[in-house]
């Protein structure tokens, strides 16, 4: 019997080395696709045991194509690229990467929401064009007389309310399935409520059928006049066309988006140059130290389902 397969998919700005020499050392022959394609993905993993996956979109289709695969890692916590029931029906395994990043999008989103609030991109752009603080017109907000507004209350979200809490004012929270609330977090009933209490509104939820578009015209219409909106979480929570108009009728003072709906974005997507977003290219988890987290983390994965049968972190169990 030959050696188990292993294929990083797509890890596209990581180094997969780490992980790569992880599963080898335990026996496994590892390729890297370094493509989404699902042609590339199938012909370099036709025989694969294990797929390590990035962005690349793991449907039906392509699991059809792949009949060894019995285990899938992803390189996030988040597993919206890859087709849940299409997994469980072909009797295989789900993981993902809960913590690998945590306390990076937490900061990340922390930081996002202060440049938003002290208006640091406006700043900037007095300066490079030859003025100064007399040429400021961006009052920024004062934090301590800011409310932040958290949508989820998941690992990232309680970070990020740890973090705030001694910044903001008033730190809110909607998240109907935690069980349990950290301190100096206030928890409301209510999505509109929340929306209407807050200033900045930062969403930490996955994106499923049920959270796609959460953040339409009407949720935005009710946030306090000049608030914010933080998104480093999935893009298509956000109907670009809303936030658009909410940011040009001067309901919504800005935004910082890390995601959007299309990564990358097309040339000519006006989300790109409007004045009033601010932009990172999905680029929240990214240190030092996850950098090596979101190859490592896979791989230990596959090596406990490799020993055990079961992952470390299942997202789908087939034996449940």
């Amino acid at each position: 019997m030959g050696r188990p397969v292993a294929v990083f998919t797509d890890p596209a700005e990581l180094d997969p080395g780490p992980g790569v020499r992880l599963l080898r050392d335990a026996g496994f022959e590892v390729r890297v696709a370094n493509s989404g394609d699902p042609d590339v993905i199938a012909s370099v993993a036709h025989d694969a045991d294990a797929l390590v996956v990035g962005y690349a979109r793991v449907d039906a289709a392509l699991l059809d194509r792949l009949p060894r695969v019995r285990v899938i890692a992803t390189m996030s916590a988040g597993h919206d690229m890859v087709d849940t029931r299409a997994v469980r029906d072909r009797g295989c395994w789900l993981a993902n990467l809960p913590g690998a990043a945590t306390e990076d999008v937490a900061v990340h989103a922390l930081a996002s929401a202060l440049s938003l609030i002290r208006r640091l991109p406006q700043a900037d752009a007095v300066v490079r064009g030859g003025g100064w603080s007399g040429d400021f017109r961006e009052v920024p907000r004062r934090a301590s007389e800011v409310t932040l507004g958290l949508v989820g209350m998941g690992r990232i979200a309680r970070t990020l309310a740890r973090l705030a809490a001694p910044v903001f004012g008033t730190v809110l929270a909607y998240d109907p399935r935690a069980a349990d609330w950290p301190d100096g977090v206030e928890r409301v009933d209510t999505l509109d409520e929340l929306a209407s209490r807050t200033d900045v509104l930062s969403l930490h939820v996955p994106l499923t059928d049920g959270t796609r578009g959460l953040v339409d015209a009407a949720l935005l219409a009710r946030l306090r006049p000049g608030g914010f909106l933080v998104n480093v979480s999935r893009g298509e929570l956000v109907e670009p066309g809303a936030l658009l108009a909410a940011l040009d009728e001067g309901r919504l003072a800005g935004a910082a988006l890390d995601v959007l709906p299309v990564e990358p974005p097309p040339a000519g997507d006006p989300l790109l140059t409007h004045p009033r977003i601010q932009l990172s290219p999905h680029s929240a988890f990214l240190s030092d130290a996850s950098r090596r987290a979101y190859v490592t983390g896979p791989a230990e994965n596959i090596l406990a389902w490799q020993r055990t049968g079961r992952p470390l972190t299942p997202v789908v169990d087939p034996t449940a």
